[in-house]
C-alpha cells in the first residue's frame, strides 16, 4: 500500500499530510475527553502500533507502483479497537519511516490515509456490530473475511485514487496487477486474525487481557 516516491507531486503530498493529521487529531481528541481511560487507550495504541509494525516488517513485496504487506488490520482492530488501531497505524508508519525507510516520511500522510480511511469504512459498516453492547453477531471466520474484504477493498481504492492523481500513466495501468496480487494476502490475513483472536480470547477473563484488549466485548464462542 506504499506509493513509490516520485509518483505524487509535492502539493498533493502536503494536502494528504494535512488530511491525515486531521483524521488522527479527531481520535486523539477523543482520548483527552475521557481521561479516566487514557492510560488504557495509550497502552492499546502502543500495542497496536507494535503488532502492526512487526507484521509490516515480517513480509513485504514490491509489486508495480506499490507493495504487498501483511498489514494485520483486522487482527489489530479486533484485539485493540478502532481508536487505538487508527492511532497505532499513524504511529507505526512514523516509526517505520524513521527507523527503516526515511523516504517514506514524504508519503506519511498518503500512507496513513491509505490505511486509516479503509479502517473507518470497515468500522462503520460491519466492525462496530461485533463490539455492540447487545451484540447479536457472534465472532466467526466468515465475519472476519467480511471485515477483511471491506478493508482491503478500501486500501485498493485508496491506492487507485492516489495513482489517478499522479502524473504517471503507467502507474495506473499497474494498479490492477497489484490489486489482483493482494487477493491471497487478504485470505491469509483473515485466517491469521481468526486464529489470533480465538487463541488470545481464551484468556479474555484475565486482568491484562481485559484491560488492554477489546476481546471482552466480542461475542466469542
Amino acid at each position: 500500500m506504499h506509493i513509490e516516491p516520485g509518483i505524487i507531486d509535492a502539493a498533493r503530498l502536503t494536502g494528504a499530510n494535512l488530511a491525515a493529521a486531521g483524521l488522527l487529531a479527531t481520535q486523539a481528541r477523543g482520548l483527552i475527553r475521557a481521561p479516566h481511560h487514557i492510560v488504557q487507550q495509550v497502552v492499546k495504541t502502543l500495542l497496536a502500533a507494535s503488532v502492526f509494525s512487526v507484521l509490516m516488517q515480517v513480509w513485504h513485496l514490491p509489486v508495480g507502483p506499490s507493495e504487498l504487506h501483511l498489514i494485520g488490520a483486522t487482527t489489530v482492530y479486533l484485539l485493540f479497537g478502532f481508536t487505538p488501531t487508527l492511532l497505532g497505524f499513524g504511529l507505526g508508519l512514523l516509526l517505520q519511516a524513521l527507523l527503516f525507510e526515511p523516504q517514506d516520511l514524504l508519503h506519511l500522510g498518503v500512507n496513513t490515509l491509505s490505511l486509516g480511511l479503509p479502517l473507518v469504512a470497515m468500522h462503520a459498516s460491519f466492525g462496530r456490530r461485533l463490539f455492540a453492547v447487545n451484540a447479536a453477531e457472534r465472532f466467526t471466520l466468515l465475519r472476519v473475511l467480511r471485515l477483511d474484504a471491506v478493508y482491503y477493498a478500501g486500501v485498493v481504492a485508496m491506492v487507485g485514487f492516489w495513482l489517478l492523481l499522479s502524473s504517471d500513466a503507467f502507474a495506473v495501468a499497474d494498479w490492477a496487477r497489484w490489486a489482483l496480487a493482494y487477493m491471497p494476502v487478504v485470505l491469509l490475513e483473515a485466517m491469521l486474525s481468526f486464529i489470533a483472536v480465538t487463541v488470545i480470547g481464551r484468556w479474555r477473563r484475565h486482568a491484562p487481557v481485559q484491560l488492554y484488549t477489546e476481546l471482552g466485548r466480542l461475542h466469542l464462542a
